[in-house]
């Protein structure tokens, strides 16, 4: 195989990063902040509070199993591509043949597409708030929504892939430019959300009606449900085990210049997975205390809709949160 298609794009796929190819430690922080402060977050974040998951238990036990994905991608990921500074995907084949790897590859495309899916899916949702476009679950497994709506998820999905196609060096550009702002968006979220519900002191905040009140509204409409510190712990640990014990960042630590590059999920961790996650369920929970109508479907079910719940909160900043947010994942 020639050089230039192996270099192709920059990204060294089936040989080691060379010394001028690699990255400090400012790229990885970006992307990691870019890539976990994500559109899913305003999903995520809301089936916390859905499940009964009480807030003292939500903060403690996400706190607790983000510092355990921190580490795994620490020490167990980062030695490893530091070591041979190859993809996973061309060591597994070096390891277990073409054969295998053509598999995993088919595997995990498949569960990447469902990813980006996902991604383009909430991002349009966003978009179509402010235009009453909303999305209409189809009637068969592999249907359409409304015209309307394909459209929108047709336009962001084309940008998001513009975007993608760049390869590493243009992705981590554009986070490192849109997370710091997306970052405080979801801060700002959590705030506005409190202060629409009344807790703005340390006794609400201690007491938690605001909290129990909602778990409560929701568990009427949804039935009644419980999830403990110790899921939680587990939940925020494994959310992204494909990318560390699975070792699916491989492919982008083997850029690292040191070691300390490791820590740099932490920002996406702590910032994404713990502080918008618990924004997100905020967000929830004050338009059920402000406009429950909004939040209960036709089936007479709670859902949310992460465009409306970044909307009905910081109004268009949400919306282009939410939109940035999928790019970026």
């Amino acid at each position: 195989m020639s050089e230039e298609h192996s270099n192709a794009g920059g990204e060294f796929e089936r040989e080691p990063v060379p010394e001028s190819a690699r990255m400090g430690n400012g790229k990885f922080w970006g992307m990691y902040a870019g890539e976990h402060a994500a559109g899913t977050e305003f999903m995520i974040g809301p089936l916390f509070l859905a499940a009964g998951a009480s807030l003292s238990d939500l903060l403690l036990g996400l706190l607790l199993g983000n510092l355990l994905a921190v580490l795994t991608w620490r020490f167990l990921v980062v030695p490893i591509a530091m070591a041979k500074r190859l993809t996973l995907y061309y060591q597994l084949e070096r390891i277990a043949g073409g054969s295998l790897v053509k598999f995993y590859n088919l595997v995990n495309g498949l569960l990447f597409c469902f990813l980006a899916g996902a991604m383009v899916t909430v991002s349009a949702s966003a978009v179509g708030v402010p235009f009453d476009i909303s999305f209409d679950v189809p009637e068969n497994f592999f249907g359409l929504s409304n015209p309307s709506f394909t459209l929108l998820v047709v336009i962001v999905g084309a940008v998001i892939t513009a975007v993608a196609a760049g390869g590493y060096e243009r992705v981590a550009r554009f986070a490192n430019i849109a997370a710091p702002w997306m970052i405080a968006v979801f801060a700002c979220c959590g705030i506005v959300s409190l202060s629409q519900m009344g807790a703005t002191n340390a006794t609400a905040l201690s007491e938690g009606k605001f909290w129990s009140d909602a778990i409560a509204f929701v568990q009427e409409k949804n039935g009644p449900g419980t999830f403990s510190f110790w899921q939680i712990v587990v939940f925020a640990w494994l959310c992204n085990g494909a990318m560390h014990f699975g070792m699916s960042d491989l492919t982008i630590f083997r850029f690292a210049k040191s070691k300390s590059s490791g820590w740099a999920p932490a920002i996406g961790m702590f910032l994404g997975h713990y502080m918008a996650w618990i924004a997100a369920a905020l967000l929830l929970a004050a338009l059920i205390k402000l406009q429950p109508e909004l939040v209960v479907g036709d089936d007479g079910k709670v859902t949310a809709n992460p465009g409306l719940l970044a909307y009905q909160a910081v109004g268009w900043t949400g919306i282009i949160c939410v939109v940035i947010a999928g790019w970026t994942t």
